[in-house]
C-alpha cells in the first residue's frame, strides 16, 4: 500500500476495543458459544471478565480451558480460535456501542484539522466491519489491524506504520488507548499516550503513568490540543499537570 505524502498535521491514533467502543459483551458471547459448540459449558462471565475480553480471543480461550480443565493445551486453543473469530463476526454489533461522546469527539477533532487513524490488535477485516457497523467507516485515514503487518502492539512498528500510512509523523502524533499494551507501544514509539478511564481497567490505568487519563470523550479535543498544540512543534515529553481529565 502506497503511503501518502507526509504532512505536519497532527495525528490522533485510536485503539478500538475498550477505547472507542465497549465490545466486551459480544467478544465474551463468541467465546462462550465456541465452548458450547465443543460441548463445554461457557466459562466466561459478561461482567467479571470484561478486561479478559479485551486481551483477545486466544486469551479468552486459554482462560476458559484453565477454568474448565485446570490446564491449557495450546493445540486446543489453536483449533478453536478460527471458530471463535467466525462466531464473533456473526454477532459483532449485538451489544457493542461507542463510548459516550466518542463520535462527537471524532467530529470535533476532524473539524480542527486532526488526521484520525486506528491501530488495533483486532484482525483487520473484523475491525473494518465493526467501524462500518458503528457508523465510522469513512472517518479514519488509516486502519491497521493485528494481521496488517507481521508485528502488532506493543511493538512500536505497528503504531509508527499507522501514523505513516495516515500521512503523519511520530513527532506530531498521539495514541488514545486503554491498556498497558497501548502504553508500552506509545512509549516505545516516542509518542504521548492518553488512556481512557472508562475502559476495561477503569481508574486503575493511572498506574501506567500515561500522559493523561481521559474521564469522558467531551474532554478529548482540548486535552489533545494541550499535548500537541496546533502551531507547536513536536511533543514536549511532559505529562498533563492534571493527568485525569
Amino acid at each position: 500500500m502506497a503511503k501518502p505524502e507526509t504532512t505536519d498535521r497532527r495525528v490522533a491514533v485510536f485503539d478500538l476495543d475498550g477505547t472507542l467502543a465497549d465490545t466486551s459483551a459480544d467478544l465474551i458471547a463468541a467465546a462462550n458459544a465456541t465452548f458450547a459448540e465443543a460441548g463445554r459449558p461457557g466459562p466466561l462471565d459478561l461482567l467479571a471478565d470484561r478486561s479478559l475480553a479485551f486481551a483477545g480471543g486466544r486469551a479468552m480461550l486459554r482462560e476458559g480451558f484453565a477454568r474448565l480443565d485446570g490446564m491449557v493445551e495450546p493445540a486446543q486453543v489453536d483449533r478453536l480460535y478460527p471458530r471463535l473469530l467466525a462466531l464473533y463476526g456473526q454477532g459483532l454489533r449485538v451489544e457493542t456501542e461507542l463510548y459516550e461522546g466518542a463520535e462527537a469527539a471524532l467530529r470535533s477533532l476532524g473539524a480542527a484539522g486532526w488526521i484520525l487513524a486506528v491501530c488495533t490488535n483486532k484482525p483487520h477485516a473484523l475491525a473494518a466491519r465493526l467501524l462500518e457497523a458503528l457508523g465510522l467507516g469513512g472517518r479514519f485515514a488509516a486502519l491497521l489491524g493485528a494481521d496488517t503487518l507481521d508485528v502488532r502492539k506493543p511493538d512500536p512498528r505497528h503504531l509508527l506504520e499507522t501514523v505513516a500510512r495516515a500521512g503523519g509523523r511520530a513527532g506530531r502524533a498521539v495514541l488514545v488507548g486503554d491498556t498497558a499494551t497501548d502504553r508500552e507501544a506509545a512509549r516505545a514509539a516516542g509518542m504521548p499516550c492518553v488512556l481512557v478511564g472508562f475502559g476495561p481497567e477503569g481508574a486503575a490505568v493511572a498506574r501506567l503513568e500515561p500522559e493523561a487519563v481521559l474521564e469522558h470523550y467531551d474532554a478529548l479535543p482540548a486535552l489533545l490540543d494541550r499535548l500537541l498544540p496546533r502551531d507547536g512543534g513536536g511533543w514536549s515529553g511532559r505529562r498533563e499537570s492534571n493527568p485525569r481529565l
